[in-house]
């Protein structure tokens, strides 16, 4: 007995998904499901995808679950908007202050900001640690861009070679 019955329009889907979608989660489970559907043993397509039954299982419910969903969106990971971004949107009002004006302003011998003086003068304006990713992030939000600056030594003077005891002429 089959696990899983899919219609003719689920199957097409399915298929489309698993020959050509960049999303291999999605190919996987797509497989999963049409291999189930042509009659293979949960077993098999486990030990075929590398999962458990239990994985096989979670993909069946999982598709089921989403009924109400497009075929193409059941199969598909949800958005993972993860931890909000709070203390980097504090840091930017913070920064972009502070770029307005050299850091001689603020007692530094520099005459360029460097990601851990931006990061101590961060620190001691919000009251608590920050960390020099979070500032770099914050940085790249602001899209500013920064690079050490290139000490260039000085061209030779063209009589050098007098100067070395040497002739003029090249």
């Amino acid at each position: 007995m089959a696990v899983i019955r899919l219609s003719w329009r689920a199957r097409q889907t399915l298929r489309r998904i698993a020959r050509s979608d960049s999303d291999a989660r999605a190919v996987r489970r797509a497989q999963a499901l049409l291999w189930l559907d042509a009659g293979e043993s949960v077993a098999a397509v486990a030990q075929r995808l590398g999962l458990s039954r239990y994985g096989v299982y979670q993909i069946v419910a999982r598709f089921l679950s989403r009924g109400s969903e497009p075929v193409g969106e059941r199969v598909r990971d949800r958005e993972h908007p993860g931890r909000p971004a709070a203390k980097r949107q504090q840091v930017r009002p913070v920064l972009e202050e502070l770029l307005q004006q050299p850091p001689s302003q603020y007692g530094y011998r520099a005459f360029a900001w460097t990601t851990p003086m931006l990061r101590h003068q961060t620190e001691r304006r919000l009251g608590r640690p920050l960390s020099e990713r979070t500032l770099r992030r914050a940085l790249r939000d602001l899209d500013y861009r920064y690079k050490r600056p290139r000490y260039g030594l000085a061209r030779r003077a063209p009589t050098w070679r007098q100067v070395k005891g040497g002739s003029s002429e090249g």
